[in-house]
């Protein structure tokens, strides 16, 4: 047990777009929150060399200074925004029991949960250097293709979201390389049929990517080996998507909260009310559609719009 309890009106965990907006309208309401910003200060967007679709930035913003500028503007209405993660939590009675980093604990009368999702990566120590070095790999076609207009890309995946990036990228690029680990996709037959039917899309079956090649930490292409003849083949390319899903951050609220098969947290269509009062969730970690920074932000102002009315309607 924590030697002493705090106690808050708004508890945000994550600190991404949505629990950075989510502070800003729960500090303006006189809500006091906390943020802890998590194992990610900033979330995903710290891993995102140039931001140029959210609205605002006439000249594009590199995705930390972005999540500077939010952090300043939550605390400029007196966030009170600390390092931490959250490693448990207690949602079965009428105070919402949270522990930080398993010493603190805190009773909040409201929680906010904007902890996001994790793009899954292949993990190859290639991929890694240039997802670090902002020079080719990225998981988010919609955010980053524009930067590959007009030249050839590859991209990683089977299922409905990879034929759907793919597609997205066909519009924008020159050719679409698409690999597949096994010998057909796993997506809906009208996404595979999509894909199939995009003159500039090549798919290769069976095909694993071995290295991402690259010069001056830009990629330059990918060495691929085709698991059933052990042909391998390499495919010039600037851009490297991978599409092979996310995992939301979620697995701590799994014995209060409804999650779906993969993990997003459920919550009350247009609302962004979880099945416990009280505790609310926007961002990522509810959002497998979007998963953009601009509608992180909007469902953070719904949750504390939300948070907000609960307070009022207990007389808070």
């Amino acid at each position: 047990m924590s030697e002493q309890i705090e106690k808050v009106k708004c508890l945000i965990i994550g600190s991404g777009p949505a629990g950075y907006t989510a502070a800003i309208y729960a500090a303006r309401a006189n809500m006091n929150p906390v943020l802890y910003q998590g194992m990610q200060p900033g979330g995903q967007l710290t891993t995102t060399n140039e931001v140029e679709n959210f609205p605002g930035y006439p000249d594009g913003v590199s995705g930390p200074e972005m999540m500077i500028q939010l952090e300043n503007q939550a605390k400029r209405f007196n966030t009170d925004v600390r390092n931490g993660w959250v490693t448990k939590v207690d949602f079965s009675g009428s105070v919402h029991k949270v522990w930080i980093e398993d010493k603190k604990e805190i009773h909040a009368d409201t929680v906010i949960i904007s902890t996001g999702a994790t793009a899954k990566y292949l993990n190859l120590p290639s991929e890694q250097h240039y997802l670090k070095a902002g020079g080719g790999v990225s998981a988010c076609a919609v955010c980053d293709g524009f930067f590959y207009r007009n030249q050839e890309t590859v991209i990683v995946g089977a299922g409905d979201s990879a034929c759907e990036e793919a597609h997205y990228l066909s519009n924008i690029c020159k050719k679409v390389t698409m690999l597949v680990r096994k010998d057909d996709f796993r997506a809906s037959k009208i996404m595979k049929e999509r894909v199939k039917n995009t003159p500039n899309i090549e798919i290769l079956f069976n095909t694993e990517t071995e290295e991402v090649l690259g010069e001056n930490d830009l990629v330059t292409g990918v060495r691929v080996k085709n698991n059933q003849t052990g042909e391998i083949k390499t495919i010039s390319c600037t851009g490297f998507f991978v599409a092979i899903g996310h995992q939301p951050n979620t697995e701590i609220f799994k014995p209060y909260l409804e999650l779906d098969e993969v993990g997003y947290i459920k919550n009350i269509p247009g609302t962004s009310k979880t099945n416990v009062a009280g505790v609310f969730v926007s961002g990522d970690a509810a959002d497998k559609n979007y998963r953009q920074a601009i509608t992180a932000a909007g469902t953070g102002c719904m949750a504390a719009l939300d948070a907000e009315r609960y307070l009022a309607a207990k007389g808070h």
